[in-house]
């Protein structure tokens, strides 16, 4: 693997990111917009909610939402036969997932930047200052290598990007329901500890409250750090096998 050719590759994956509208409001605009709405319809206690617990929420809600993006991409470029055509280029299929990899683990930290920020100038003050936010972004990182190897896993079982998109909730439905801002009760635990956005969630929580101390904390890395790599290395070989034709 070339690191220009990688670098290249993650700067044209960053401006698509821009210039694509789709993408760029899935990824972006739309965690923005859920943040104003959220903040104003449902930061209220009578609804038993609060911003300490929406936050962590919405920055989870958005990184799921990459499963589809990644889906969508792939199914599309299949589609269009952009990735038979990368046979016959000197680019590599380890340059090329590498590269997508990364830009959705930056496209990640975007997103948790976009919440937190739009979250404070509407009166959101984390316990755990600076020092919070910046441990949020590799942890909310991690947890994206799960989106990008579910992403991988739909688009290889896709036939179109519109099947992508239908098949991406099977994955992004349970998680939504069971690992973001829907309140977590003692009877919907025992499905929530299933799903890896639970982990993220309970993590995000503790580290804006400013309990870095707390030994969940640290399970719950290693919980993600195994579930994400299982899933990403279980998504590249599947698309490698059988995403291509």
């Amino acid at each position: 693997m070339k690191l220009q050719s990688l670098f290249a590759l993650i700067k044209l994956e960053m401006i698509k990111l821009i210039r694509q509208p789709a993408i760029l409001f899935l990824n972006l605009l739309f965690p923005a917009i859920l943040t104003i709405i959220f903040v104003f319809a449902f930061s209220d206690p009578e609804f038993g909610m609060s911003l300490s617990i929406l936050v962590p929420g919405l920055i989870v809600y958005a990184v799921i939402f990459l499963i589809m993006t990644v889906a969508q991409s792939f199914s599309m470029e299949r589609q269009e036969g952009l990735l038979k055509r990368l046979s016959t280029t000197p680019m590599t299929s380890s340059e090329f997932i590498g590269s997508r990899i990364i830009s959705n683990l930056l496209t990640a930290m975007i997103q948790v930047i976009i919440v937190v920020i739009l979250a404070f100038i509407l009166g959101f003050r984390p316990q755990s200052g600076i020092a919070g936010i910046l441990l949020a972004l590799p942890i909310t990182a991690l947890f994206s290598l799960t989106s990008v190897g579910l992403g991988l896993i739909t688009a290889t079982i896709s036939k179109s990007p519109e099947a992508a998109t239908g098949i991406s909730f099977i994955f992004i439905l349970p998680q939504m329901f069971f690992g973001t801002f829907i309140p977590i009760t003692e009877t919907t635990k025992q499905i929530a500890v299933f799903m890896p956005s639970y982990y993220l969630l309970d993590s995000l929580t503790l580290i804006l409250e400013g309990d870095f101390l707390n030994p969940r904390i640290t399970t719950n890395m290693g919980i993600l750090t195994a579930v994400s790599t299982a899933i990403i290395i279980i998504g590249v070989y599947l698309f490698g096998k059988f995403g291509k034709k």
